[in-house]
């Protein structure tokens, strides 16, 4: 199973960094840097430092939206919002892509376009904001998990108590960003 953190520091009583070294001491395969609001220099410092911190595991360091930053400071990758240009435009071995998708037929196309992996939701209603999107369901996530071959992680709404659920609906994984923070804060 994939887990991905993805992180929200504004939701954050302490220091991103921190909860970051704590998800990667749990070994949590990703972590999803998506800091939307700052600058690509404070982005670029952000994910440089989270790439220093020890790593036991191996976990991959991914980066939200900006390619250009997680190549400069070194990331495994990037993920893509839904409606942005193919994966394939940004391949770069061994770099992963991912895309956000909403539907069997978004989660078709990134496997296209040349995405390693896709995030599909909400599969649930979102514990960490509101997307406006109906959620998808378990029916939804199985039907885009059986649509294509590349690996698709459940997002939105998903629990430790959920995430069985989703397993057996056929994903590859799990991603968000409460039930991360929510596990450091437990594990601290």
């Amino acid at each position: 199973m994939i887990r991905c953190y993805i992180t929200d520091r504004r939701t954050l009583a302490g220091s991103l960094l921190d909860t970051i070294a704590r998800n990667l001491a749990a070994g949590i395969e990703w972590i999803q840097i998506r800091e939307k609001d700052l600058s690509a220099r404070a982005l670029f410092e952000l994910v440089e430092a989270a790439g220093k911190l020890p790593n036991p595991h191996g976990s991959k360091i991914l980066v939200n939206s900006r390619v250009d930053v997680a190549l400069a400071a070194g990331a495994d990758g990037a993920h893509l919002p839904s409606g942005s240009p193919p994966a394939r435009v940004w391949r770069h071995p061994p770099f992963l892509i991912g895309v956000s998708c909403h539907s069997v037929d978004d989660v078709r196309n990134a496997e296209k376009d040349g995405a390693d992996y896709a995030l599909f939701g909400p599969v649930f209603p979102p514990l960490s904001k509101s997307t406006g999107l109906d959620p998808r369901g378990l029916d939804g996530l199985a039907r885009a998990a059986a649509a294509v071959t590349i690996p698709v992680l459940a997002l939105g709404g998903v629990t430790r108590e959920n995430s069985d659920l989703c397993m057996s609906a056929g994903a590859a994984g799990i991603a968000g960003i409460t039930m991360f923070q929510e596990l450091v804060k437990s594990n601290s």
